[in-house]
């Protein structure tokens, strides 16, 4: 008895001391000549565990008895590093930098740095997503010097060529956005997401976006053009998302809380909260954020509640299941837009006190991410968006004054749902060679109930309709998407790589309700109305890369795009334009052919002409009702093209004078974009070989950035040539929805110090007070002329711990 009693307390000690020996961790950072190696495969041996990289190139393995390790990262395109580590009574910490194929590595055991670089483009094979042969950009928010807390688009969005960007801004509320000669009208011509998911109002029949995440809270934008068709989307303009902040891996817990006066009573608060905990198995974050502003003109204010959360639970090494919630709502009075004449007089003044704008946005989704081991991953998402926006006011004429009597009336109401699914599977050709698969699949069913009638007659924000049904128009519009689609990198050598891929896609658009019309024997003749519009087609699309020895690549593509047209197009009832009832389905296809790459590391350089076709475009042209009062008609007008030249050049001066050993860095950038758009293939001599509407031929923007790791200045310049809000290119209309905008030049300045736990942000945007306008609006906010902000200021504190 006493033997087994002297077995068992030598066992339990053993086994204490075995649990309380100390673990360690190796952990560290993967980076390539001047970006992110982010997905980049790190495996741990002998344990054979597996860990990819964040997208900020982190990975960690945890929990780690004292021993002799292998240390394997491999990534396509890239030579594979291996080194032996021994690990003992301390944690390891590497930043491991790769090297094309045909050169050396190198690792070094430092407290890793994150890249200074604003601008970038994503990995061939990033997540469950190819991007090999595309035109990707991507913006480091977190490298910006930039008046975040107003979303100022001008300069968040700077070194992306070939963007028409609206600026109402309004603290903004809302993005604005186009490229290469697409109508930046709520950024409706890209597909919109956040964190991958959509967040637009309707992605299928109504793609426009009434949420902008906050810039305090994004830590990248990733933008793909005209290729995303076939992951993302058949839009013409291709891929915009949001990549939100996350809590950082090595803190339980990090707290900023920023504030923000500006000019004409803007106040800005943002306080967030990040970490993981757990066991590092769950990481965690979430921010509010309010803001309010009278804006510079009469009957303009505004405030915006925004609120985020986001959960992720590593099950284990394989699984992770990530929970995001994101709430907006905000309430604006808008006032209205101006004539021609009334804005060379006093852009300040404001003709419209009668209009609102409210705004109540819900998304939720969940996040599946499985991998095998470093050849297969799975993602699966499913989100949900509960939202809608009212709009009360006037759309009359601008040239007509308000005489008082029932505002205009238009209530909306979104439900979607969708769901997508992707297997990534990367395999040997040779031994030397990894190619890539991508297969996915994708459902979306959305649903947007849509009113218009007679509001009251008052002044405030009182969003009702006079009556017992709206007496304009009442309609319900759901739709079904169904997607299946594919990729595949090619890998023929280490140079050189071939990316085929096509989607498959079923959409089935339905109209039900009642309009009123008037007609020469009946008034207000109430009409029933029930559509339906199913169709399916196929999209197909091509890609090459060639990579060179020093990181610098030669990449082009060309693929398909289709936009569909929902009959949430049609229905709505407004003096200003008016819709074709027989709009088609637009068709088309992207080209492009790029240079790009990091020179020296000091220099980043992208470089490509552009091809966009686009059949049955959906354009404005001006015409006459029979009282001869002008108005803008919606139609599929004719063919367009439109072709140009993008270019975007950013480096650190300072860097390349000096081998890397300067204490300051002096960063220069310019963007610059060259297009040509006109209409083709008509017999309507009023819109043959004319410009296409909102396309600048150039725009221009550069600027320099100049500090250290405590201050900073930039500067920023930026000019946009003429353009016109039509296809006829009217210089001017009574109304002032159609005509010319001129071309304007602006300049921005942003300065910013740290001390320890505290940053000073300050600047002035629209540094020179110039007058000038970027859109004229058919509709809210207008319509008519909608003047840019004139010169204000801002000042941030952050504190950060």
């Amino acid at each position: 008895m006493r033997f087994k009693l002297l077995i068992a307390t030598c066992l339990c000690l053993w086994q204490t001391f075995l649990f309380a020996q100390p673990k360690w961790n190796i952990k560290g950072f993967v980076v390539t000549e001047g970006n992110i190696a982010a997905n980049a495969n790190v495996k741990l041996l002998p344990i054979g565990t597996t860990k990819a990289c964040d997208d900020d190139g982190y990975f960690q393995f945890s929990k780690l008895n004292q021993g002799k390790y292998q240390l394997l990262v491999t990534m396509t395109g890239y030579a594979d590093y291996h080194t032996e580590l021994s690990l003992s009574n301390k944690n390891i910490e590497l930043t491991i930098q790769l090297k094309p194929a045909s050169a050396t590595l190198q690792a070094v055991t430092v407290t890793a740095r994150k890249s200074q670089n604003v601008s970038g483009r994503l990995r061939d094979v990033s997540g469950t997503a190819i991007y090999a042969g595309k035109k990707t950009e991507v913006i480091q928010l977190r490298n910006i010097n930039a008046n975040l807390s107003a979303n100022n688009t001008r300069q968040i969005y700077a070194r992306i060529p070939g963007l028409n960007i609206w600026e109402y801004n309004q603290g903004g509320l809302q993005l604005g956005i186009g490229g290469r000669g697409l109508s930046p009208n709520r950024s409706s011509n890209f597909n919109v997401r956040q964190n991958g998911y959509d967040i637009s109002a309707d992605a299928l029949g109504y793609p426009e976006s009434y949420y902008t995440p906050s810039a305090e809270a994004v830590d990248r934008i990733e933008i793909i053009r005209g290729a995303a068709s076939l992951q993302y989307g058949p839009q013409f303009g291709g891929l915009v998302n949001f990549v939100m902040k996350e809590g950082p891996k090595q803190k339980k817990a990090e707290f900023t809380s920023r504030l923000t006066g500006g000019s004409f009573g803007f106040l800005n608060t943002f306080n967030s909260i990040g970490g993981t905990v757990a066991n590092s198995k769950l990481n965690y974050y979430g921010f509010y954020q309010f803001k309010r502003g009278d804006d510079w003109r009469p009957n303009s204010r505004y405030h915006q509640h925004n609120a985020y959360l986001h959960l992720a639970y590593s099950l284990n090494n394989h699984l992770k299941i990530t929970g995001e919630y994101t709430l907006m709502n905000y309430l604006a009075q808008q006032p209205g837009g101006l004539t021609d004449a009334q804005f060379a007089s006093d852009a300040s003044v404001s003709v419209r006190s009668r209009n609102w704008f409210k705004v109540d946005w819900h998304l939720i989704s969940l996040q599946l991410d499985y991998q095998w081991d470093s050849l297969n991953r799975i993602n699966w998402r499913t989100y949900t968006l509960q939202g809608g926006r009212e709009a009360l006011g006037l759309l009359s004429y601008i040239n007509r004054p308000d005489v008082g009597g029932n505002r205009d009336f238009l209530w909306d109401k979104y439900s979607n749902l969708g769901t997508e699914l992707r297997f990534i599977h990367q395999y040997h050709l040779s031994d030397q060679l990894l190619s890539t698969l991508l297969v996915g699949s994708r459902f979306y069913q959305g649903l947007t109930l849509r009113k218009q009638g007679d509001g009251n007659d008052g002044a405030g924000a009182d969003f009702s309709f006079v009556g017992t049904e709206p007496n304009k128009s009442s309609f319900r519009f759901p739709g079904t998407n169904l997607v299946g689609f594919a990729e595949n990198i090619f890998q023929l050598n280490r140079h050189w790589s071939i990316t085929p891929g096509f989607r498959v896609e079923y959409i089935n658009t339905k109209a039900n309700g009642y309009y009123y019309q008037d007609n020469l024997f009946i008034p207000d003749e109430k009409k029933e109305e029930s559509k339906t519009n199913p169709r399916s087609f196929a999209l197909l699309g091509i890609g090459t890369s060639w990579k060179f020895n020093n990181g610098t690549e030669l990449y082009a593509n060309v693929s398909q795009n289709y936009r569909s047209i929902n009959f949430n197009d049609i229905r709505v009832v407004n003096a200003n334009a008016k819709v074709d009832p027989a709009l088609k389905d637009e068709t088309g296809y992207n080209i492009d052919l790029g240079f790009r790459g990091t020179f020296r590391s000091w220099l980043y350089a992208d470089i490509s002409l552009f091809y966009l076709k686009y059949n049955n475009r959906i354009g404005s042209i001006f015409t006459k009702d029979s009282n001869f009062m002008t108005y803008r008609l919606r139609t599929n007008l004719s063919d367009s093209r439109n072709q140009g030249l993008e270019m975007l050049l950013e480096g650190d001066v300072l860097k390349a004078l000096t081998g890397g050993k300067a204490k300051y860095q002096l960063t220069l950038y310019t963007n610059l974009s060259l297009i040509n758009a006109v209409y083709t293939n008509t017999l309507n001599t009023a819109i043959a070989d004319k410009m296409v509407e909102n396309v600048p031929p150039l725009t221009f923007r550069t600027g320099a950035s100049f500090g250290n790791k405590r201050w900073n200045i930039t500067y920023q310049y930026s000019f946009q040539d003429r353009q016109y809000s039509d296809a006829t290119n009217a210089e001017s209309t009574p109304t002032a929805v159609d005509g010319s905008i001129p071309a304007f030049s602006v300049m921005d300045l942003s300065l910013s110090h740290r001390w320890n736990h505290i940053t000073l942000y300050a600047g002035a945007n629209n540094l020179l007070d110039q007058r000038y306008y970027t859109r004229r609006a058919d509709g809210y906010p207008g319509p008519g002329i909608i003047p840019a902000d004139k010169r204000s200021y801002y000042l941030t504190l952050q504190l950060k711990w």
